[in-house]
């Protein structure tokens, strides 16, 4: 089973980084949560001197054959044509990783195939959702040192908010947002989508990867994988908004301890994100009220994790700046 065995936190690593914390040219603590970030890095990584040379955004696009329902406030083509928008340069994610150094790979999950309508029938086969999952877990390139997975796919928002219905309970409209914008009477459509889905497969529901199959999409699958296969690498995550915590959160359903080497990169203002981060265990680092998906909150906190590790790696220690130390 792939998540058995998985690798564990370097104690001795961590270690490091808080004695050499301490040298530095500044007050113990007085970095606050950056300090931690470089304990988190050095633990996953297993070094002492954690690096971050090539950061990734691994955004994963597909398509939903809910969409039919009128979830959406865009027609499914805007998937493709975003993901050209991606490869001309022209997104908002393009900007982020080029403000940050960020590398950026966009993953095409059949478009021309969106999973079926999950109002009626399951999103997908099984063997579909073990392909894509499997895919996700190779499509990351060795030497990747830090990754950032991001979604598109016009639809994606009612996926994520019934898989967090069906792991979490509660009606659909406590976990369903107005994703690209939809107005009332769309997010009424959304909802009851939502609330009908959870009805069709309620009996099938206990397992996480029923409920990935049934009520997920081609990208939620794409990302599972891409953090398992993450962490069986030792590469540090940083989780983005809504829909790719919802890879996460079934991940975190079969096992706990599968996210441990993810840090939430932001809190989206779409849905229960929030309430999402609460249950995974997880404080985001940033809160800007974006929804935009494509990654973009994580490759923003990506820049703030940058900036830790240039404090700790790159700061003068007491001694070598002739600055007193604590008495």
């Amino acid at each position: 089973m792939l998540l058995a065995g998985l690798p564990a936190p370097s104690h001795e690593a961590a270690a490091a980084v808080r004695e050499r914390d301490a040298q530095l040219t500044k007050p113990p603590g007085s970095l606050g949560r950056l300090e931690e970030i470089v304990e988190f890095l050095a633990a996953w990584q297993g070094k002492g001197k954690p690096e971050i040379n090539r950061p990734l955004v691994a955004v994963f696009a597909g398509n939903h054959g809910v969409v039919a329902q009128g979830v959406s406030a865009f027609p499914p083509e805007v998937t493709r044509q975003m993901l050209e928008n991606f490869t001309n340069g022209g997104a908002a994610i393009n900007q982020l990783c080029k403000s940050f150094g960020l590398g950026l790979k966009v993953f095409e999950l059949a478009l021309e195939h969106p999973t079926r309508d999950f109002t009626v029938e399951p999103a997908m086969t099984e063997a579909e959702a073990a392909a894509t999952l499997a895919y996700g877990m190779e499509a990351i390139d060795d030497g990747v040192d830090l990754l950032a997975p991001g979604e598109m796919g016009i639809g994606n928002t009612t996926a994520a908010a019934a898989i967090y219905a069906a792991l979490y309970g509660g009606p659909a409209s406590l976990w369903t947002g107005r994703g690209t914008g939809v107005d009332d009477t769309g997010l009424a459509r959304k909802t009851a989508a939502i609330d009908a889905a959870l009805a069709l497969h309620g009996p099938h529901l206990s397992d996480p990867l029923e409920i990935l199959r049934r009520l997920g999409g081609r990208e939620i699958a794409g990302l599972m994988g891409a953090i398992l296969a993450a962490r069986r690498a030792r590469v540090p995550v940083v989780l983005d908004g809504y829909v790719a915590c919802a890879a996460a959160a079934l991940l975190h359903a079969l096992n706990e301890d599968a996210i441990a080497h993810c840090l939430a990169g932001h809190v989206s203002a779409e849905g229960a994100h929030a309430e999402v981060l609460r249950r995974l265990g997880k404080k985001p680092l940033l809160d800007l009220g974006m929804r935009l998906g494509e990654g973009s909150g994580a490759a923003l906190a990506v820049g703030v994790i940058k900036a830790a590790l240039a404090c700790h790696r790159d700061m003068a220690t007491f001694a070598s700046a002739g600055v007193s130390g604590a008495g």
